[in-house]
């Protein structure tokens, strides 16, 4: 089930291919807003501008790449008249062929709303029946299944938008209010008509970024909330370990001068205000004290230290990069969202037709290649928190594998097997994808982005990281039980606490723990895990 988005289901969404936001996107995509059109007669004077100016370079004979060319390294090979509209329909004969999976539905949702908002901003020369048409089929809820692989990320995602674009003419497969027909029937049911295409339509709906970009939207949208229950984890984690506060302190990250680590550490302490188990430098020294002797000739040994192990003294400037580097893939993605990005561009306000490579996905590639290092990077941080509260050694008096009978009982010992397990596959996955170019399509692609590798692997490793957030929160809660209780934590891991204990008991002694797993995973798909909001100064 996917994450839930606070949203009003009766508010019509307008699209004009300039104010889409990663929020707006899983409202339609989630929770299936209805979207129309823009009603502004700027936008829509547009859209028929750049379709006729198309019409008016075909009727004096211009050549116009992928109109009365062929396509791709076919583009020597001139078209006559007569077979302009089957060459665009003939787009999606040859380029069905994608394999592996189907996407899921909202990630399919996505790119229709994103296809439907490119084409809105008039310099696709497509009839407003085909951007209207995309729309219809969010609004009623009609589906395309479309395979996760066959995209390079060059000319856009040519394959999985060949699966979505063909439905429009009535054919393949969809999900129609939950079941599984083709299209054809799924277009009757909802009483619609299919399209006949028309000039440069067929390659208007898939020659653009917008699968790639509609996945990773819907990541980073989630990514914001995965940062702050991985914040609020660090906060139990601070807890549970009977940490300090110091490194929290505002003052400390005001000399350090980097806005995330400034939001991290305030995070924190908003977290942690009032624990009763989280203690000050202060109080540390007077403990240590006790056993130091000044005019002792040999080194004494301390019960405790000034200083705790960076997972827990440096959470502000290790998390804190994280969620700087997320606002600014946010933007990236966002103007991505909002862009022409398909080929040939039909200005109808120079009056010129551009061929270009507004299509290659090099921007999303390279922004969710970079959260993906980030995802691990949470993960390894979970990682580490996890081996410390685990292991007497380092747990400041908890029971060994949080075990209230440990030897008998092995508590949380296969907890931590499967985090490292999830962990492992975090960084493997993380390895990025844009690097990996290989030259295709008769050396016409001959770079390309891979950015719906980016977008694949970027969404495997959200459901891996959710699992290990789930996992972590869980043994967490353990440890703060085994403490004195949630009644001694901050105002706001009290509230964290209190949501995990209302799904998952206390682990007393040994049991099956993958459907406790399974139910605060599905607290975090839906958002039901209260933490605080992050600033927008990031």
């Amino acid at each position: 089930m996917p994450p839930r988005v606070n949203s009003d289901q009766n508010r019509i969404m307008e699209i004009s291919g300039t104010q889409l936001t990663t929020t707006k996107v899983a409202g339609v995509a989630r929770e299936k807003l209805r979207v129309r059109l823009s009603q502004e007669r700027d936008v829509r004077e547009k859209i028929l501008a750049s379709r006729q100016l198309l019409e008016e370079k075909l009727r004096r004979g211009e050549i116009i790449y992928g109109v009365n060319t062929g396509l791709g390294g076919n583009v020597r090979f001139i078209l006559p008249a007569k077979d302009l509209t089957a060459h665009q329909e003939n787009i999606f004969h040859f380029l069905i062929c994608g394999t592996g999976n189907p996407l899921p539905e909202d990630a399919v949702r996505a790119a229709i709303l994103l296809r439907a908002n490119a084409l809105a901003k008039g310099y696709s020369a497509v009839r407003m029946v085909v951007i209207e048409r995309l729309i219809d089929l969010l609004n009623h809820d009609i589906t395309p299944i479309v395979p996760s692989y066959g995209s390079v990320g060059a000319s856009g995602d040519l394959i999985p938008s060949a699966y979505i674009g063909r439905v429009l003419l009535g054919h393949g497969e969809v999900v129609f209010k939950g079941r599984t027909m083709t299209a054809k029937t799924a277009l009757e049911r909802a009483r619609l008509q299919s399209l006949s295409l028309e000039p440069k339509e067929g390659l208007a709906l898939i020659n653009g970024t917008t699968v790639m970009t509609g996945i990773g939207a819907l990541q980073l949208h989630d990514g914001v909330y995965l940062c702050q229950l991985v914040l609020a984890a660090c906060a139990l984690a601070l807890e549970a370990l009977k940490s300090m506060d110091d490194p929290f302190r505002e003052s400390v990250q005001t000399v350090k001068n980097h806005p995330g680590q400034i939001e991290a550490a305030a995070f924190c302490r908003n977290l942690i205000e009032g624990s009763r188990y989280v203690r000050n430098l202060d109080e540390i020294r007077g403990s240590i004290a006790e056993s130091y002797q000044p005019t002792k000739q040999t080194i004494s040994h301390a019960d405790e230290s000034i200083q705790t192990p960076y997972s827990l003294r440096c959470i502000p400037q290790g998390i804190g990069p994280i969620l700087e580097a997320v606002r600014g893939y946010q933007v990236v993605i966002e103007r991505e969202i909002n862009s022409a990005n398909d080929n040939p561009l039909v200005d109808p306000i120079e009056g010129r037709i551009y061929h270009t490579g507004n299509f290659y996905g090099g921007h999303v590639a390279r922004a969710l290649d970079g959260w993906k290092i980030d995802l691990a990077t949470l993960g390894n941080w979970l990682h580490a928190l996890m081996a410390m509260v685990v292991d007497e050694r380092f747990n400041n008096g908890l029971p060994a594998n949080l075990a209230p009978k440990p030897g008998l009982f092995s508590g949380f010992k296969g907890m931590q097997l499967c985090l490292t397990s999830l962990v492992c596959a975090l960084r493997h996955l993380s390895n990025p994808s844009l690097v990996h170019s290989l030259p295709t399509e008769q050396y016409n692609q001959d770079m390309v982005s891979l950015g719906m590798h980016s977008a694949l692997t970027a969404m495997q490793m959200t459901t891996i990281l959710r699992d290990a957030v789930a996992i972590a929160l869980i043994a967490l809660c353990q440890a703060v039980d085994l403490r004195d209780g949630g009644g001694r934590l901050g105002k706001g891991s009290r509230a964290v606490h209190e949501a995990i204990r209302r799904e998952v008991a206390f682990l007393e002694d040994d049991r099956p723990l993958d459907g406790d797993i399974k139910q605060i995973t599905q607290l975090i798909q839906n958002r039901m895990i209260p933490v605080p909001e992050l600033s927008n100064c990031i």
